[in-house]
């Protein structure tokens, strides 16, 4: 095997140029794989973070009458046992009406226990004005700028029943989401439970899971679990298939574009290595009359196909982190954010700069069985 790889590197080295060019072409591929990989892991990432990052991802509501769930705490208890789970609260969803100076506006109350609610909502880092206290409520800023309030202002609401109930605005939120800023009024369970006539119930129990993409197994084991006919368990993938369908094809992508690295790769090793074959096949025969095994002379260029991989894995994946930190530096949003943001995840890294060692190693397979093959009195004959 030394002797294997002193051949080996020497074979290498008297063919210089034409390593350096291999090793080059090698580290170009392995460096887009990287740029795009860290591109698109980062775009799924922030699409995700928009898409479902403040929303539950599991969702345990009832379908009897009342919409309600009672006993919940055991519930909630039990779920927050399991270790897949990030965030397990149990909220309340009511509607109601406002009214300010004889305008009626529809509303959401939401009852949601701060700060456990920040672990799906993050709502106190979203609040501009003001601070969550207990029995007052927070306005999102769009309905508060339609109503002309700010923080100190009493909001009446309306119940369907026809109670009237007053509090004062203590804070006022920005979830980054018209449509919510504008709707929910946030305040905590036992308020709303007051408000309501609801007693101890609430109206979902709502969780966040470590893997998003393992929310349906999650949600069918919850479901299992929880064994009750009066409860529907929902997860975030049914009513986003457009997104998952994006996201797919944004793996699909990414995997062909890797596909193709690697194909390049090893057709760029295995013509070189094929070419070094007939170039250095007079020397192989010398080798082998002196006494160089054929497992031996095999193993030449396969150290050849291991080296240039190396070599090139490694320049490759520091191209490809340059790359990449250069695009999220100077491709910025006018605030400075990056455009799009880029995922630099150490595993994939340090898998692409792999599958260029196996790709050289796989590469020289041919040209070694090649070399294995040559009969040495035949190639000095030959010349």
């Amino acid at each position: 095997m030394k002797l294997a790889w002193s051949i080996a590197v020497r074979f290498l080295v008297s063919s210089r140029g034409q390593s350096v060019l291999i090793a080059l072409g090698i580290a170009v591929g392995i460096a887009v794989q990287v740029f795009i990989g860290s591109l698109i892991g980062g775009l799924q990432a922030s699409l995700i973070d928009t898409t479902i990052g403040r929303t539950p991802h599991i969702t345990v509501a009832s379908s009897s009458e009342d919409r309600l769930i009672g006993d919940w705490q055991p519930k909630v208890n039990r779920l927050e046992t399991n270790a897949d789970l990030t965030a397990v609260i149990a909220t309340i969803t009511q509607p109601a009406f406002t009214v300010v100076d004889g305008r009626f506006e529809t509303v959401v109350v939401r009852g949601l226990p701060l700060p456990e609610a920040d672990r799906i909502y993050q709502i106190s880092d979203g609040i501009i004005d003001g601070a969550a206290q207990p029995g007052e409520i927070l306005v999102g800023r769009e309905l508060a700028a339609d109503l002309d309030l700010g923080v100190g202002d009493a909001l009446v609401l309306l119940t369907g029943a026809g109670q009237r109930n007053e509090a004062t605005i203590s804070g006022i939120f920005d979830l980054q989401v018209a449509s919510l800023n504008r709707s929910w009024v946030i305040t905590d369970p036992g308020t709303v439970q007051a408000w309501f006539g609801l007693d101890d119930r609430v109206s979902s129990i709502e969780m966040q899971v470590k893997d998003v993409f393992a929310a349906d197994t999650l949600a069918a084991a919850i479901a299992s679990e929880i064994a009750d006919p009066d409860l529907k368990v929902s997860q975030w993938k049914e009513d986003n298939e457009q997104l998952l369908v994006g996201l797919q094809g944004q793996s699909t992508s990414s995997l062909m574009i890797q596909v193709f690295v690697v194909i390049a790769v090893s057709l760029g090793i295995a013509s070189v290595l094929a070419v070094t074959v007939i170039q250095k096949s007079r020397q192989i025969g010398i080798l082998k009359a002196m006494g160089i095994r054929d497992r031996d002379a095999s193993w030449v260029f396969l150290f050849q196909g291991l080296i240039l991989g190396a070599i090139g894995g490694i320049v490759g994946i520091a191209l490809g982190l340059g790359l990449t930190l250069i695009f999220a530096t100077f491709v910025v949003n006018p605030d400075g954010t990056p455009l799009v943001a880029v995922l630099i995840e150490l595993p994939f890294v340090i898998g692409s700069g792999l599958v260029a060692v196996v790709a050289g190693m796989l590469a020289a397979l041919a040209p070694a069985r090649r070399s294995r093959k040559l009969e040495p009195m035949e190639v000095i004959r030959s010349g």
